[in-house]
């Protein structure tokens, strides 16, 4: 058998604590109540969504079985964790509140002295209670396709297929960060330096480097978007303009409900700032 976690890092949806970027007190378009009403709405929708990969991923699992008697068993299962622990029951409200859950949640609290000791700590305690592969993401990325977290598991079970058990997975954000990061475990990573370090190297560079470094065998996914300023807010809410419509034509999309009717209840709308910074045209378009 082989035993699957996605985990899910967030922090509880309180007004002040979350998206602070957003909030009008550091120059964004919301209140401390609007800017956490997203988060919660964003970390619920990818709950679920979590939990549309894993049927994704159990119905290839049961097909592959059918054709081969001999391949594994393949579970998945979802873990939530936050810091610190006046924290997590807070979170855990959350997510019992909203119910209807197709699968258990488990609950975890990240610890450490860095942000780096944080991450690696949720994924130790999963490797600890017997999985094989964790694949992790933020909560602040509503517009991530369920076909992204099949793949990292599916990369996962390749690359320890052919390299002895390891395999490192990303995916990177829209500023050099990472949105999805993936290990089975006997994967080593480093345990510092990689997140908000102070000489200035991206995170997908941190790991780029360790990777190399260690003739690590990873795969590199698409990038995902998450939502932390009010640019991205304006390409969040066009994009799920779209796919309300798009879903209707397109099977296998996953629409992110909760944050599409908070974003139609607040009435937000993308615009474009008039820009006259373009290429002229007048020598290629005016009649000879």
């Amino acid at each position: 058998m082989s035993k699957n976690a996605l985990l899910l890092f967030c922090k509880p949806p309180v007004p002040g604590l979350v998206k602070t970027r957003l909030c009008k007190k550091n120059g964004g378009p919301f209140s401390d109540e609007q800017a956490a009403a997203f988060f919660r709405a964003s970390i619920l929708d990818e709950a679920d969504l979590a939990m549309y990969a894993f049927d994704l991923l159990e119905d290839e699992n049961r097909m592959e079985r059918e054709s081969d008697p001999n391949a594994p068993m393949r579970t998945y299962d979802l873990f939530v964790s936050t810091a610190p622990q006046r924290d997590c029951a807070l979170t855990q409200a959350v997510f019992q509140d909203e119910g209807g859950w197709d699968r258990p949640i488990t609950y975890l609290v990240d610890s450490g002295a860095s942000f780096d000791h944080h991450f690696n700590d949720a994924f130790d305690q999963i490797f600890e209670r017997g999985y094989d592969n964790v694949v992790s993401i933020g909560g602040d990325m509503p517009l991530l396709p369920p076909d992204e977290i099949v793949a990292a598991f599916k990369w996962l079970d390749f690359l320890a297929a052919h390299h002895e058990g390891k395999g490192f997975v990303m995916a990177p954000c829209q500023e050099s960060g990472t949105s999805l990061v993936g290990r089975t475990r006997k994967t080593p990573v480093p345990r510092e330096g990689v997140f908000y370090n102070e000489s200035g190297r991206t995170v997908v560079a941190g790991y780029l480097e360790f990777l190399r470094e260690n003739s690590m065998p990873f795969a590199f996914l698409d990038a995902v978007s998450d939502v932390d300023t009010s640019a991205d807010m304006a390409h969040l809410v066009t994009c799920l303009d779209a796919m309300a419509d798009a879903c209707r034509y397109q099977p296998g999309m996953y629409l992110p409900r909760r944050v599409l009717a908070w974003a139609d209840s607040e009435l937000i709308r993308a615009v474009a700032v008039p820009d006259d910074q373009y290429d002229p045209r007048w020598h290629i378009d005016t009649p000879a």
